[in-house]
């Protein structure tokens, strides 16, 4: 499965096979599928805790890859980061399914709807364009650091290494850009 977890390619070079996948290039995705297989595949197996099942999860996140890789918008957030939440997000919701089927029925007998109602879909998209108007206040790497580390599970000392910096370094940065997050949600109204 690649080479143990590790990212080979430049950002850049990543978003350029994420793009050229996006064109329906399959050498380009198998490119890609080297050279960032052995850290998705971390990622799924460190969720599912299932070596057979992080492998059948990892080739369903490449069908999404592909089908999905022209919904990519580079600038937003690097490609890398694009694929990582593919994969966890992936992995989480196999984790999820499985839940047997009867711890979620009610005593009726029936399925609870879990989907929020068109005012609390409302409320929530409100509040995630405030998290990302103060996630974008910070620095750029900043931003990038504390949703690798929050949202893609990264480590300090992943991310330390990942920018080249001192893992206090790192600390210091995700501590206070979660302190600069926090004041600045308070002063949008976010929280309470």
């Amino acid at each position: 499965m690649g080479d143990g977890g590790n990212v080979v390619g430049t950002a850049a070079e990543i978003a350029e096979l994420v793009s050229r996948v996006a064109l329906g290039d399959r050498a380009a995705f198998s490119v890609l599928y080297e050279r960032t297989s052995g850290k998705l595949f971390a990622i799924c197996l460190r969720i599912l805790k299932d070596r057979a099942e992080a492998e059948d999860a990892l080739q369903e996140v490449y069908v999404r890859i592909w089908r999905r890789a022209g919904g990519y918008r580079d600038g937003q957030y690097s490609a890398m980061s694009w694929l990582i939440a593919i994969a966890r997000n992936h992995s989480i919701d196999r984790l999820r399914a499985r839940q047997p089927l009867s711890d979620d029925i009610d005593a009726a007998g029936t399925i609870p709807d879990s989907a929020p109602n068109p005012e609390a879909s409302a409320v929530a998209a409100g509040e995630m364009g405030r998290i990302e108007s103060c996630l974008g206040e910070l620095p750029p790497q900043r931003a990038e650091a504390v949703m690798a580390a929050y949202v893609e599970g990264y480590s300090y000392a992943e991310l330390a290494e990942r920018f080249a910096i001192p893992l206090n370094t790192m600390r210091t940065w995700l501590h206070r850009s979660l302190k600069s997050l926090r004041e600045c949600l308070e002063h949008s109204g976010l929280r309470s």
